[in-house]
């Protein structure tokens, strides 16, 4: 069986949020899916998708610590700035973490680790709502 759904994220400000049950509450059909692939691929490309820790706050905030440092705004041989000194810098963060995730079904849920969430990576200052496409494919 497949099914093909897009889902709209709430606005957030820039920095790495969880966005796992905020997922599944637009994902009631993933109760209908005993075993599959759920993957999870982000319209935009100034914000990107990831999977990690979902207890401490603290590893999202190292995370955006992380990327700022890595990949810093106002550098002088950046051209792509015509929507501000984050642009350039978002596109070259969602290019570094991925613009999808693909995650194992198992009897109607994501078969995500004990510790695991799935991120929204937030790169711009001032976004909007974000739009996913999410593809279950299984039994």
């Amino acid at each position: 069986m497949w099914l093909q759904k897009e889902l709209s994220l709430q606005a957030r400000k820039r920095g790495f949020h969880l966005i796992t049950d905020e997922v599944l509450r637009q994902l009631p059909q993933l109760e209908q899916f005993s075993v599959g692939i759920c993957h999870i691929f982000i319209k935009h490309s100034s914000a990107s998708l990831t999977i990690n820790e979902n207890a401490d706050p603290t590893v999202r905030q190292d995370f955006e610590q992380f990327f700022n440092q890595a990949v810093p705004e106002n550098e002088p041989y950046y051209t792509h700035t015509c929507e501000g000194s984050d642009d350039l810098p978002a596109h070259i963060k969602s290019s570094l973490l991925g613009s999808s995730v693909s995650i194992p079904i198992t009897d109607g849920n994501l078969c995500l680790g004990t510790w695991q969430g799935i991120y929204l990576a937030e790169h711009r200052n001032h976004a909007g709502s974000r739009r996913l496409v999410v593809t279950l494919q299984g039994e």
